[in-house]
């Protein structure tokens, strides 16, 4: 309270609203790898086109080291075309040698700079050799995991059966990471009369596609719709025709397919992590739980240092409780009332007085996340018109 002094008429402003909670971006991916040029060692830029990338990372030019297209550019290139928004790049550097697994851990330690990214990818990493290509995946996973704001894009190797995703897909299980098969095929902008040797067409990893699409329904619907019965914008066809025997067997492990319809063109036909916990078999709730936490986390920092009584406990009570409820009234959260969807405890029955002692508060919430309608069954059988179903 102020301290007055002398006689006299005052002013005071007050609050009589709660305080706010901002749901944080969901949709900036950051993609790991080695470039023709740019930075090393130091924070990227954020790219908004892939006009930015080119500037600073050179284009898609053959990399010296590599006989395959260079798979971070192109991957720019289609996330932006998929509808991504914003984009970082690691450097890892890398002369006439391919990289290695030190300087993917060195890119690494950096992206985890960056608290706004909410997607991971490394395109092309399963171009190397099968030994460095599991470390990059696997450090790849770690990242994701160890800090717990974004999800791992992962792809299955080009060239591979559907038995030999399966088998790729039993070296990963992680509910921070999502594995999609098989490559896709697109139309190679070097190509034309100006360069007669080059393909008319290359192959690349379907992880920057997915990444584009993610982003894009992010800001189209929400991270709680499914990426999945969305077009691939980019693809000519994929490297490898998925029918409903192939995916029946991969779907259930956890392998997302990428397939093409007759009459609906190319589409992405998959939404799950690559985890065995069924509560977290699906993409959109990961990513809604991620979303969730971040934002509450980033718009509940004032409580700090605050009294830890009562009034603290009300307040950020109805602060939460507030964001909540505007997430249900978006449609991100399952329930016909806000009862049914989540709750929000804070409270003596959620801290002991060890808790109090030692600066701890502790707020119970519990949401009640949408999944995604994957088998849509319609039961259909005889009536007459006097039988009552």
């Amino acid at each position: 309270m102020p301290e007055y002094v002398a006689p006299g008429v005052f002013v005071e402003e007050v609050s009589f609203r709660s305080k706010s909670i901002e749901g944080v971006s969901t949709s900036t991916t950051a993609f790991v790898g080695p470039t023709l040029s740019g930075p090393t060692g130091s924070r990227p830029e954020l790219l908004t086109s892939y006009g930015d990338f080119e500037r600073i990372y050179g284009g898609s030019g053959d990399l010296a080291f590599s006989p395959h297209p260079n798979y971070v550019a192109h991957g720019a290139r289609v996330y932006f075309a998929e509808g991504g928004k914003r984009l970082y790049v690691v450097r890892v550097a890398a002369a006439k040698k391919p990289p290695t697994q030190a300087g993917y851990r060195k890119a690494l330690k950096l992206l985890a700079s960056l608290p706004d990214v909410s997607i991971v990818a490394a395109p092309g990493h399963t171009a190397f050799p099968a030994a460095l290509a599991t470390g990059i995946a696997s450090q790849l996973v770690a990242h994701a995991e160890k800090l717990a704001d974004r999800i791992a894009v992962l792809d299955v190797p080009a060239g591979r059966s559907v038995s030999d995703a399966q088998a790729y897909k039993a070296t990963i299980d992680s509910k921070y990471a999502a594995l999609y098969y098989p490559w896709v095929v697109v139309a190679n902008p070097a190509a034309g009369p100006g360069n007669p040797a080059a393909p008319a067409e290359i192959t690349l990893p379907p992880s920057p596609f997915v990444c584009g699409i993610y982003a894009r329904i992010d800001i189209e619907r929400g991270v709680f719709k499914a990426p999945a019965n969305e077009p691939v914008r980019s693809a000519l066809r994929f490297e490898r025709a998925i029918n409903d025997a192939d995916q029946a067997i991969l779907n259930p492990l956890g392998v997302n397919c990428l397939r093409s319809f007759p009459g609906r063109g190319n589409l992405v036909w998959g939404a799950r992590t690559t985890s065995s916990d069924p509560e977290w078999k699906y993409v959109p709730v990961r990513r809604l739980f991620i979303y969730l936490e971040q934002s509450i986390a980033a718009g509940t920092q004032w409580a700090v240092f605050e009294p830890n009584g009562q009034r603290l406990w009300d307040n950020v009570r109805a602060t939460v409780e507030d964001f909540l409820y505007n997430e249900w009234r978006n449609g991100a959260i399952l329930g016909t009332t806000p009862k049914e969807a989540y709750f929000v405890k804070c409270d003596r029955t959620t801290m002991t007085q060890d808790d109090l002692d030692n600066g701890r508060l502790i707020c119970l919430v519990g949401v009640a996340p949408l999944k995604p309608a994957e088998f849509i069954i319609f039961r259909i059988g005889q009536w007459t018109a006097d039988a009552k179903p």
